[in-house]
């Protein structure tokens, strides 16, 4: 035990030298860098936790230093900043990624029961900091809810969604500008090698090479697939639903979230499901343009739509979802956009309303609030309508005050709620909307809904 107490206080003088969190940080940083989405949750979680609970250990040491004329009485507890940390730490991942967790625990126990049996700080002040490392940790969730790794219900395919041993049948468009890391078409290859791949190269139409796909496809049977991340995505969904074909989404670009609610979160899990012959029939979302010189049209989103500033939000965000992590990211971006945007005039079924932003998903999104990440289902007929109204007093000031309080659901600034349809007028000419993370102009009449279980996809075997 001498030797263990010996290189605990050498090991922890040594790192306190350089950083009392340095060990922690390291540990998020390989999380961060694992190439897992669950790893890198569970290491933005687990550095906002840690985070939170040394200034919390801070704030309670602070204050008991403002009395330190004063003899400590013996039945006083100081929670151990160490052991907060580490609480905090473990925990947070925990929650994100229990595997992870599971690995972190035994290491986690050995360090604090070490520190308290040194004797300082005392064992009462280690287990008072465990107990608020945990604390912290749970409470996270308030305001960032856990994400649930799994595929989103969707109903049964309209039309046959065909087993394609090694790809055979299988045309697969690859968009090179879609800014993904990885050498798609040379694992999709590996993968699938009987598939038909075509390359859009830069600088080519991309709606022109899904057509051309779409034809052959019909023509000789099989399947349609497409390798991009959302925009290139939205284009082969709606050329695959107008044909009646399945598509197979695999992701490749730089914003995956319509394969990841469908459960598709790499290539080979994709190609799996491409050979199994799994599939399943989800909805799109529709907006029509009512009054246009060229009359009435529709376009398509997966995922979501918007008008006002959630476009300029998004963009904040991800400028700084790197650095910060995604919920302290978006807080600093809500504060730059809505302290440089001004609210938007526009008529919904209806009735004049002052809006700084109009969010629409495809289907409800969770969690609630002014994050959505991810959907349980893709076939439940619902648009998640999001709105922040602007012509409350101080609404800027009572939506950021909500929103880092946790308590947006009582707000009366922010009001949310699903249809099934939904009529917006004096979009203006100079409106810009984005629909999939791509922004475009907007008509003054918009008529969105639902084009229910519209779109066959692969989706992952059952387990």
């Amino acid at each position: 035990m001498r030797h263990f107490r010996a290189l605990d206080a050498r090991l922890f003088a040594r790192v306190a030298s350089a950083h009392p969190m340095l060990p922690w940080l390291t540990g998020a940083a390989v999380m961060g860098l694992s190439g897992n989405r669950g790893a890198r949750r569970a290491a933005l979680r687990a550095t906002g936790s840690l985070a939170l609970a040394s200034a919390a250990v801070n704030i309670a040491s602070r204050s008991a230093s403002s009395h330190r004329l004063l003899p400590r009485p013996a039945t006083r507890v100081l929670p151990s900043g160490h052991a907060a940390a580490v609480a905090a730490f473990t925990t947070a991942a925990t929650l994100e990624s229990p595997r992870l967790g599971a690995a972190l625990l035994p290491v986690a126990t050995a360090v604090t029961s070490l520190r308290a049996r040194t004797g300082t700080p005392s064992t009462g002040d280690v287990l008072a900091g465990v107990a608020l490392g945990i604390g912290v940790a749970a409470a996270t969730c308030r305001w960032w809810p856990l994400h649930v790794d799994e595929p989103a219900d969707a109903a049964r395919p309209n039309v046959p969604v065909p087993a394609l041993p090694a790809g055979l049948g299988l045309i697969a468009v690859v968009n090179s500008d879609a800014g993904g890391d990885t050498p798609a078409e040379a694992e999709l290859r590996i993968l699938l090698p009987m598939t038909d791949i075509r390359l859009c190269e830069s600088g080519v139409d991309l709606h022109l090479v899904i057509d051309r796909a779409a034809k052959d496809v019909l023509a000789h049977g099989g399947a349609l697939g497409v390798v991009g991340g959302d925009g290139t995505v939205n284009a082969a969904a709606v050329r695959a639903t107008e044909s009646g074909l399945p598509l197979a989404v695999f992701p490749g670009g730089t914003l995956n979230h319509f394969a990841a609610d469908l459960g598709l979160t790499t290539l080979k899990a994709t190609a799996d499901a491409v050979e199994a012959g799994s599939g399943g029939a989800v909805d799109l979302g529709r907006v029509t343009t009512e009054g246009s010189a060229d009359g009435d049209s529709s376009t398509y989103f997966l995922n979501t739509f918007s008008i006002g500033v959630y476009p300029e939000l998004v963009r904040a965000r991800e400028a700084r979802e790197a650095r910060l992590g995604k919920w302290p990211a978006l807080a600093v971006g809500l504060l730059r956009v809505l302290a440089d945007g001004t609210p938007r005039e526009v008529t919904i079924d209806g009735r004049h309303r002052r809006l700084w932003l109009l969010f629409a998903g495809n289907s409800r999104y969770d969690p609630p609030g002014f994050a959505p990440s991810y959907r349980r289902s893709l076939n439940d007929g619902l648009l998640d309508i999001r709105a922040v109204d602007g012509s409350h007093p101080f609404a800027r000031t009572r939506l950021i005050a909500a929103f880092l309080t946790g308590t947006l659901a009582r707000s009366r600034v922010y009001q949310a709620t699903t249809v099934t349809r939904l009529r917006i007028d004096g979009v203006g000419e100079e409106g810009d909307c984005t629909r999939d993370g791509e922004v475009s102009s907007a008509a003054d009449t918009l008529l969105l809904d639902k084009s229910v279980r519209a779109l066959t996809v692969y989706l992952p075997p059952p387990q």
